[in-house]
C-alpha cells in the first residue's frame, strides 16, 4: 500500500485516494456536467405484477404513475417524480443509472463531453421515462448505461405523512454500486465526471478491489465493485434508523419471504452503515442503508481497508455470503441488448478472502489472544 496514516480503528487514511490505472480512459477537454445526485434507478423486471408486489407491498415504495408496461416509484421523502423505475421486459437487466444535474446547461456539457470520449450518446427533449424532461442518455466507456437530466414533475414529498408510514419506511434513494473488472480504470474516468473516492479496498500489492465515489457529501453515489462487468451489484435506499431495516426483516419473516434476504443485516465496515441486502423477484440486489456519515469538507480524507480485513464489509466480521461476490444484474445498452460482460483479470476479493486459498483476519497476524475457535473462521471450507 501507499504511505498513510493508521487510525486506532484498523483502517488507513490519506488526503487522495492513491489508485493508479494502467489503462486509464482519457481525459476529455470538455468540462463534465454537474451531478448534484444519484435520482433514480430503471429496471427491466420479468414479471411486473410480481415485482409491483414486492416494492410496494413488501417496501412500502409510493406509485407515483403506473401503466401496463411500468410501475414509478418513490420514497417518502422524495420530490421528483420517482426514484426507481421498474419496466417489463423480456430479460431482466439494468437499463439506466440516472443523474441529476445542476443546470439545464449541464446536459450541453454531458452531450460534449462524451461526444469527445466517442460514446454513443441520445438526447430526446420530452424524456425517456414519464415526469422527466429532457435528458440525455449514454454508455459511458465501461460499458454502463448513464442517464443526466435536469427538468423533472415535481410531487409531494411526503416526509410529514407519517399515517403513511411503515416501520420499515424507505425514505431517500441513496447510491448505486457497479460491477468492473478494472476498478482504477472506472475511479479515473469518474474523477474526470467530478466525482470524489470517499474510502476503498486494496491489497499491500495496491491491486484495487472497490472503490466508493460521492457528489453528495455523503460516502458515495456510486460504488466501483471488481468483478466481471459491466453489471449492476446494486441500487440502495436509505432509511432514518436501523430499527427501520430490522422491522423489514421481521416484515420478510412474517410473509415466509426470508429467502428474499441475501446478507445481513449488520454494520458495514466501509462506509459505517448499518445495512440489509434483499433479492426481488428477478434477482436484482437492493440494499437498505443507514447511518453512514458526512463527507462534504474538500479535505475530507479517504479511507482506505486492507482486503483481508474481515471487518471491511462487515464491522461484526461475519463473513460474506459467497453469491454477493459473484451475482449481479445485467446492464443494457442504448438499444435494449445486454451488453457483453467482460471477466475481471486481477485478483479476486472472493478468493483472496473467503475462497478455498483465501484469508481474512479480524487481529493481525501473530496476535496470540485471537481464539483457536475464531482462526480460520472466514475460509470457506470452515463454514461449510
Amino acid at each position: 500500500m501507499t504511505e498513510r496514516t493508521r487510525t486506532s480503528s484498523g483502517f488507513f487514511v490519506t488526503q487522495q485516494a492513491p489508485i493508479h490505472a494502467d489503462d486509464p480512459v482519457a481525459t476529455p477537454t470538455a468540462p463534465p456536467p454537474d451531478i448534484v445526485r444519484a435520482a433514480y434507478a430503471e429496471l427491466v423486471v420479468t414479471d411486473l405484477a410480481r415485482s409491483r408486489e414486492f416494492y410496494v407491498d413488501v417496501l412500502g415504495m409510493t406509485v407515483t404513475e403506473e401503466d401496463e408496461n411500468a410501475v414509478y416509484l418513490r420514497t417518502l421523502e422524495e420530490f421528483i417524480h420517482h426514484n426507481l423505475v421498474i419496466r417489463r421486459g423480456p430479460v431482466a437487466a439494468l437499463a439506466a443509472l440516472s443523474y441529476r444535474v445542476r443546470t439545464p446547461e449541464d446536459l450541453d456539457r454531458a452531450v460534449t463531453f462524451y461526444t469527445e470520449l466517442g460514446c454513443r450518446v441520445e438526447r430526446r427533449a420530452e424524456g425517456f421515462t414519464k415526469g422527466i424532461g429532457d435528458s440525455v442518455r449514454v454508455v459511458d466507456p465501461l460499458g454502463f448505461p448513464y442517464e443526466f437530466f435536469y427538468e423533472t414533475a415535481h410531487v409531494e414529498r411526503l416526509a410529514w405523512r407519517y399515517d403513511l408510514y411503515t416501520p420499515g419506511a424507505l425514505v431517500r434513494l441513496d447510491h448505486f454500486n457497479q460491477v468492473t473488472p478494472d476498478v482504477p480504470r472506472a475511479v479515473k474516468h469518474y474523477q474526470d465526471l467530478g466525482f470524489r473516492v470517499t474510502e476503498d479496498i486494496q491489497d499491500e500489492a495496491g491491486t484495487t478491489y472497490a472503490a466508493w465515489m460521492r457528489r453528495k457529501p455523503t460516502v458515495h453515489d456510486t460504488a466501483t465493485t471488481g468483478g466481471d462487468g459491466p453489471r449492476l451489484h446494486h441500487v440502495a435506499f436509505a432509511t432514518h434508523e436501523k430499527h427501520n431495516i430490522l422491522a423489514i426483516c421481521d416484515k420478510l419473516g412474517a410473509l415466509r419471504l426470508s429467502d428474499r434476504i441475501e446478507r445481513g443485516p449488520g454494520r458495514h465496515g466501509v462506509s459505517n452503515a448499518f445495512y440489509l441486502y434483499l433479492r426481488d423477484p428477478d434477482g436484482h440486489r437492493i440494499e437498505i442503508y443507514t447511518q453512514d456519515y458526512y463527507t462534504g469538507d474538500p479535505d475530507n480524507p479517504v479511507v482506505t481497508w486492507d482486503v483481508h480485513d474481515n471487518q471491511r464489509r462487515d464491522w461484526w466480521g461475519t463473513p460474506v455470503v459467497p453469491s454477493w461476490y459473484t451475482d449481479a444484474s445485467l446492464v443494457l445498452d442504448l438499444d435494449g441488448n445486454p451488453q457483453p460482460v467482460v471477466s475481471r483479470t486481477d485478483s479476486s476479493e472472493l478468493e483472496v478472502t473467503i475462497g478455498a486459498d483465501g484469508f481474512s483476519y479480524t487481529r493481525e497476524p501473530g496476535d496470540e489472544d485471537l481464539p483457536d475457535w475464531k482462526k480460520g473462521e472466514y475460509k470457506l471450507g470452515h463454514q461449510l
